[in-house]
């Protein structure tokens, strides 16, 4: 795993939220979903969804939504991601659905963010809530995948 030094030099665009061991993306945009969706034979049919307005947003108990992250991310061929949740939002009954990210992507990442507690939950949209951690990958390709968007 790359400790700071290493990511500021991969990664300087996020200078003001690599930590000791990671990096901490922020909250962009969030959604509820607006439609059903499915997979079938590796054909993706995604939820419509709909984006809540304001600057803090309330996630109401035994709910889903799906939180935009500011900015897009470059991940370098050779590294892949792994993006864990803060302990604060653990410690308050909120749990941050994450995936891998590969080598050579690019792009905006998007993560289900879901209030498993009783008790509505309020979240600011700039706020810290999930660590990226970064890992060297041997004899790793490039990803290539739906996802991709093109670099601006």
């Amino acid at each position: 795993m790359l400790g700071e030094h290493e990511l500021r030099k991969l990664f300087p665009e996020y200078e003001d939220t690599i930590e000791a061991s990671g990096i901490d993306l922020k909250v962009d945009r969030i959604f509820k979903q607006a439609s059903g969706g499915s997979l079938i034979d590796n054909v993706k049919d995604l939820p419509q969804l709909e984006e809540i307005e304001g600057d803090i947003v309330t996630l109401e108990p035994k709910t889903a939504y799906s939180v935009m992250m500011e900015g897009k991310i470059k991940i370098p061929p050779g590294y892949t991601m792994l993006y864990l949740p803060r302990s604060t939002l653990l410690r308050s009954f909120i749990s941050v659905h994450t995936a891998v990210g590969d080598p050579n992507f690019y792009g905006t990442l998007q993560f289900m963010v879901v209030n498993n507690g009783e008790y509505p939950f309020k979240l600011k949209k700039g706020e810290r809530i999930v660590q990226a951690v970064v890992f060297p990958v041997k004899g790793s390709g490039k990803y290539n995948g739906s996802y991709q968007e093109k670099e601006e």
